[in-house]
Order: structure tokens, then sequence, then C-alpha cells
């Protein structure tokens, strides 16, 4: 399953893609539950991110940075999940920040997901959605509008 959620920020699409540090991290990390950080080495190929869950549920999530990039028209990176909760199974989230011109930029969390079966992916979906929605505020604060 996909969802893709886009956030107008300003800021040059490189001076915003190379903000996206542990500093922003911490800002992101959702206000319900208690997570830690336990590694995040950065957001280039190669990196890593090892989260762990402690409420409401105790659970691992490591990442790896497989893929970044930038152009004249954008910068990404790409995180693909290595361990993963129950009940997900796949996990592939595309950062993407394209240019809309000199000052300002489109964030683009693009994030592809599976669960054990059809149903199982399905039910993740409100999950997974109210998990990220609240970025889009994040992101403004962090960055500007």
């Amino acid at each position: 399953m996909n969802i893709v959620f886009k956030t107008k920020v300003k800021g040059n699409y490189k001076d915003v893609m190379e903000r996206f540090d542990r500093d922003l991290f911490e800002a992101l990390k959702p206000p319900q539950g208690e997570m830690e950080i336990l590694a995040f080495t950065g957001s280039k190929k190669g990196d890593r991110v090892h989260i762990r869950f402690v409420k409401p549920i105790k659970a691992e999530w490591i990442s790896l940075i497989t893929a970044d990039g930038c152009d004249e028209n954008e910068a990404y990176f790409i995180d693909e999940g290595s361990t993963l909760p129950f009940p997900l199974s796949y996990w592939r989230h595309k950062h993407i920040v394209q240019k809309i011109d000199e000052t300002h930029s489109l964030i683009v969390d693009d994030i592809t997901f599976k669960a054990g079966n059809v149903v199982m992916t399905a039910l993740m979906y409100p999950a997974i959605y109210l998990g990220f929605a609240p970025r889009a505020k994040i992101y403004r604060a962090y960055f500007g509008t």
C-alpha cells in the first residue's frame, strides 16, 4: 500500500535536504507513545536508523538508507526497513525535497508498506496515516512556510 504526503516549506531544496538530520528526526517523533532513537547515522546511502518503541508497544525498528541523490530539481533519500515491528513486513520511505523556486520547496513523504496479508495491510493504513499526517505541521514549523 502507498501513502504520499506533500508539504510546502520555506528554503532552497538542497538546504532543506541538508537539514534532514537527527534534530529533525527528533522533532518528527510521534507525540503518542514513547520511543528512543538508538542510532541515527545520517541520510546517505549506507546510513542506518534504529528506533526502539517503549510505549504503548515494545518493538524495534531498523531502517537502512539504500539510496540518495540530488539533481537540479530535487534531492532524495530512501530508507527501507530491515527490522520492523509486527505486523509490518515491508517498508520503503522515499524522502523527496523538490525545488519549487529558489526559496521554497516541497517535501514529499512517499511511503510504501505491507503487513502479513492484504487485510492486515489495509488495517495498518490508518495507523501509518495518523503517524505521518502531523509531519506537515512539524515541517512548516521547522523550516517555515
